[in-house]
């Protein structure tokens, strides 16, 4: 049986992969009388005279909220708010294992922006933290944007998680390659949220040789009216200046990172790379290229989305650890700075191999190493 299939028959017979449950027993009236009425009036009173004590006396200080429109799902596209909701109880599943965060999946049936915007403001109260996910670009750079004065932070995994994860994997490919960043030709393919964030934290991080930046259209022409206004604005930051596909692009390339759709590399593309090429075929849950294919083709590294193959390279192993430092230290905002800890720390955990660039998801030192990255940055 496939895990497609496996799967299925496990989520019908789970029907959720999470539930609630309470942190103290009501065995008397007493109990009734402190955890409802008439105790429960006296934090309400200390909450109203400072909206700060929600902290102190309620959930919100160990809270996410895990929230999609459906637009953008994995690598299966715009599937609608009831399709989303198996991967946002995941993502709730993976928070409350990893990171002890009580994470809550809301999936909202309107994928008009502003009235996204408006929702999560007004449920913000509950939450420590919000997880954006699943939204399709551009919409999600907007909402996010919108949202960064809310109190608390808003992160969308989907971008950042991804960009964190990707230069984590990549300083240690490098470092296993014997190449140097600012040396390498770079291309991205796939320039929604993940190939955006990817490009701008890589661009954080340094100044490589070249980068390549390269959609539906092949290599982004900042005057092509075909692609977005914030794909142009990218294009013209990197300065794009080459016309032509992904074929051309990845001409005597040293690393591929691919967050587009399935089998989109050929092995001869694989082959005009520079030695000791590096891929991160990141879709999900079919890679731009299987990594048997990629190694036959003389790929040096090659690293996948999926848990089932080598190199997992997956947004999971960094926003459990990176949500648990944005409670802990109460930021308001998750900044670039707490980024780029977080993939040093995440690239520091142990010593990578070919096989394993990054520590395995289970290994219990990840979580607490990004969460004390992300706040040590905060400071």
């Amino acid at each position: 049986m496939d895990i497609f299939k496996e799967s299925l028959i496990n989520h019908k017979k789970w029907k959720g992969k999470i539930s609630t449950s309470q942190k103290l027993k009501l065995k008397s009236k007493k109990d009734l009388s402190l955890a409802y009425t008439p105790g429960v009036a006296e934090p309400c009173r200390e909450i109203a005279k400072d909206k700060r004590n929600l902290y102190k006396y309620t959930m919100k200080s160990n809270s996410v909220a895990v929230i999609s429109d459906g637009s953008a799902i994995l690598g299966l596209g715009n599937l609608g708010a009831e399709a989303s909701l198996p991967v946002m109880e995941g993502k709730a599943l993976i928070f409350k294992e990893f990171a002890n965060i009580d994470a809550f999946p809301i999936v909202i049936k309107t994928q008009d922006a502003d009235k996204i915007v408006e929702i999560i403001e007004n449920i913000s109260p509950v939450f420590g933290a919000i997880n954006i996910e699943d939204i399709a670009a551009p919409r999600c750079f907007y909402i996010e944007e919108k949202l960064q004065d809310i109190g608390i932070p808003v992160f969308h995994d989907d971008q950042h998680a991804t960009a964190v994860v990707v230069l984590a994997g990549l300083i240690n490919a490098l470092k296993l390659a014997k190449k140097d960043f600012s040396e390498c030709k770079i291309v991205v393919n796939g320039i929604g949220a993940a190939g955006t964030a990817i490009t701008k934290l890589l661009l954080d991080y340094g100044k490589p040789k070249e980068i390549l930046l390269c959609g539906k259209y092949g290599l982004l022409d900042p005057l092509d009216l075909r692609i977005s206004e914030e794909q142009r604005k990218l294009a013209r930051e990197t300065r794009q200046s080459k016309r032509g596909s992904l074929a051309d692009a990845l001409k005597d390339a040293d690393v591929f990172i691919g967050v587009s759709v399935p089998n989109i590399v050929s092995k001869l593309m694989v082959k005009s790379m520079n030695k000791k090429s590096i891929i991160f075929a990141l879709a999900n849950p079919i890679s731009e290229i299987s990594p048997k294919e990629a190694k036959q083709a003389g790929a040096f590294i090659v690293a996948t989305g999926r848990s089932d193959f080598p190199n997992q390279v997956n947004n999971a192993l960094v926003f459990p650890g990176f949500f648990r430092g944005l409670l802990d230290s109460k930021s308001k905002r998750a900044t670039v700075e707490m980024k780029l800890a977080a993939a040093f720390a995440l690239a520091s955990i142990e010593k990578p191999n070919k096989e394993k660039i990054l520590p395995n998801i289970f290994n219990k030192k990840i979580v607490p190493a990004v969460a004390k990255a992300v706040i040590n940055a905060s400071k």
